[in-house]
């Protein structure tokens, strides 16, 4: 199967059981990453059933699997409505995204993911974006820097972490390296939760770096559109920002969350939820794959 020493597909079993994957299907794998979801929904299909997988990153799109029944999308999945329009295919039976960072970013020493290992602060899944990490920690005012640390991370120290990182560049010493970054933010950090909150402050910086939120609501009403009725679609997300987003847009149909009812006080929705409360993996898995274990599946089904 393609991809699994790159990546441990999460929720494998559970994603493909929620897709209900039929052999002559349409199907999108809006996150390919090391393709084992792509390649377990592949399996799956016949010879008249395709699927379409969207990444952004140039060596994720170099390892894709070469088959008669896939199409690899050299893009974001932002933009999953027009491609699909590109490739002539009006209706999908079901979309899946795993929005987990690939474990090839977390491990390549010069990408600024992880901060196991010193690099410049890269960060850019896409590396023709025009700004990087250390970009927006040299440019950014202190008070859009504490927004990041705050909102993305969820660190109460963040105002204080924005300041320092301010005042060190300007007196010349700029934080444009991993080592510089997490020195100065140890500072901040509990000594009893550091490498948990260090995790945080790297974080709100590649949620930021990549428009990750923008990117997750964009995808979300696309995939909307693109679903037949009856389609499903199933989202993994690994922190809460992505799972509040994720169920509110599934619970109301739209990304504010807010549930419209009609004169009876049915709930208007284009989704039916499946299943009360997300899935999760269980210990088993995460002993097999420690970083699934914050994992989420959340699933819908088009009315």
């Amino acid at each position: 199967m393609a991809g699994q020493e790159y990546h441990i597909p999460a929720l494998l079993p559970q994603s493909m059981e929620a897709l209900r994957i039929r052999p002559d299907g349409v199907y999108i794998d809006a996150t390919y990453g090391g393709g084992g979801h792509s390649a377990a929904i592949v399996d799956r299909l016949d010879g008249r059933g395709h699927l379409y997988s969207f990444d952004q990153d140039d060596e994720a799109v170099a390892r894709a699997m070469t088959d008669p029944r896939f199409t690899m999308v050299y893009g974001n999945f932002r933009f999953l409505y027009n491609f699909m329009r590109y490739y002539g295919v009006e209706e999908v039976d079901g979309v899946l995204a795993d929005l987990g960072v690939s474990f090839h970013h977390f491990d390549d020493s010069g990408r600024g993911f992880s901060f196991r290992f010193d690099s410049v602060l890269d960060m850019r899944m896409n590396r023709r974006a025009e700004h990087s990490a250390a970009w927006v920690l040299a440019n950014y005012s202190e008070e859009s820097l504490a927004s990041v640390f705050m909102l993305y991370g969820e660190l109460k120290q963040g105002r204080r972490l924005a300041a320092a990182i301010v005042r060190e560049r300007e007196a010349g010493r700029p934080v444009d390296t991993v080592n510089r970054l997490t020195e100065l933010a140890s500072k901040f950090i509990s000594p009893k939760r550091e490498k948990k909150e260090m995790a945080m402050v790297f974080q709100a910086l590649r949620i930021e770096v990549n428009g990750e939120m923008r990117a997750l609501e964009q995808f979300l009403e696309q995939a909307l559109r693109v679903l037949r009725p009856g389609g499903r679609l199933a989202v993994i997300t690994y922190h809460s920002l992505e799972d509040r987003i994720v169920k509110n847009f599934m619970r109301s149909g739209n990304i504010s969350g807010e549930v419209e009812k009609d004169f009876f006080g049915v709930v208007r929705s284009p989704w039916k939820m499946i299943g009360s409360k997300p899935v999760v993996p269980d210990d088993d898995e995460v002993e097999r794959n420690p970083r699934a274990r914050s994992a989420k599946l959340r699933v819908a089904e088009k009315l």
